[in-house]
């Protein structure tokens, strides 16, 4: 038996509220102002240097992210988030690329598929990962809906002339039958398309708490390198 879309909203609403844009931890006093020195949005501690920036020499590939909160780094330096790690851990294979990081926090694969067009023209992207999905699940969006999203995502990428990469995703498993149908409906789109899949992009990630930020629900600085290796092989045989 399906899951109703009420059922679905009702185990949603607090993970909604930690995903939405600009959203901080509820507290009765406000969040303390950032010292100048403080890397990130105040949210989290991060107490990592800086890494060094990668030399990207002319005419390297450049690989666009097309995401949500979990590209954007949600509550950390945009150095730290799993983009630009990627970015590391191929350049010292000897695979530079230049990224371009078209993550929104809250996105699902609707505002994605708005956002996209614009990505293509302006970012000219050679490739472009697709890590969107999750956002809709948590919300109970209608599977269809999302399946077509995210269709006409990975066409219009490769109508650009553009290679595609899509990750999977999943939603907590006590969706019942929801879940199981949002999980198939990735491999399902990437046998459709001929569309090189990263079939649990959150492997070993999801739901590991020592993997994420307080609020359960977005990655950690080590999370994001977790999953920039989650996507390493995947995008290697793109470059």
């Amino acid at each position: 038996m399906k899951t109703s879309p009420a059922l679905i909203s009702s185990i949603s609403v607090l993970a909604l509220r930690a995903l939405a844009a600009g959203c901080s931890p509820a507290a009765e006093e406000p969040a303390p102002v950032p010292a100048p020195a403080e890397r990130g949005d105040g949210y989290a501690e991060v107490d990592v240097p800086a890494p060094d920036p990668v030399v990207v020499p002319e005419g390297s590939p450049k690989v666009a992210v097309l995401g949500d909160a979990l590209a954007a780094g949600l509550h950390l330096p945009p150095d730290l988030a799993w983009p630009a790690e990627l970015q590391r851990l191929l350049a010292a294979e000897g695979r530079p690329f230049a990224p371009v990081n078209a993550g929104g926090s809250g996105d699902t694969s609707r505002g994605g598929l708005a956002r996209l067009p614009w990505l293509l023209e302006k970012g000219a992207p050679d490739v472009v990962i697709v890590e969107l999905g999750a956002n809709d699940g948590l919300r109970g969006v209608d599977l269809a809906a999302t399946e077509q999203n995210l269709r006409e995502i990975l066409t219009l990428v490769r109508e650009s002339g553009a290679s595609a990469l899509l990750l999977g995703m999943n939603v907590p498993t006590n969706l019942g039958e929801y879940a199981e149908d949002f999980a198939a409906l990735y491999p399902r789109l990437a046998e459709e398309l001929e569309v090189p899949l990263v079939s649990f992009f959150l492997k070993d990630v999801g739901g590991v708490p020592e993997m994420n930020l307080a609020d359960g629900m977005h990655p950690n600085v080590e999370g994001h390198r977790v999953l920039a290796g989650n996507v390493q092989e995947a995008l290697r045989s793109l470059l």
